[in-house]
């Protein structure tokens, strides 16, 4: 699946979540957001040849370098929103799943790393 996929179905397990899926969507929806920030990371990186190989860096040196070849303002917000999507996708006994607020402001900033993507590929 593309980044805009992941991120669309994302949007649409948070605005309306199957049946069955009680107590569990929010973490999936962080899941399939965090997958389409790493994939939209990635397409940063193979849009320059010589930047390719850091698809195969681990994702916290990505996102360190990040700032250097995007609007460092959105590579930072990304950053923050990776730990934060990390945190929520790891299921820990005594804390609470993700909000649908938290969950909309994590797929908006996606969002801007995919057309900021796209921008830097034009």
């Amino acid at each position: 699946m593309t980044p805009a996929e992941l991120l669309a179905a994302a949007g649409r397990l948070l605005s309306q979540p199957a049946p069955g899926t009680e107590g569990i969507w929010p973490r999936a929806c962080a899941t399939l957001i965090r997958q389409a920030l790493e994939t939209g990371v990635d397409a940063v990186w193979l849009a320059d040849p010589g930047t390719a190989a850091m698809t195969r860096s681990r994702m916290r040196s990505q996102l360190t370098c990040l700032p250097a070849y995007m609007d460092p303002v959105v590579a930072r917000e990304i950053a923050y929103v990776w730990v934060a999507l990390s945190d929520a996708c790891h299921y820990h006994a005594y804390e609470l799943a993700p909000t649908a607020t938290e969950l909309s402001g994590w797929i908006a900033a996606v969002d801007r790393l995919l057309r900021c993507t796209v921008a830097r590929a034009q």
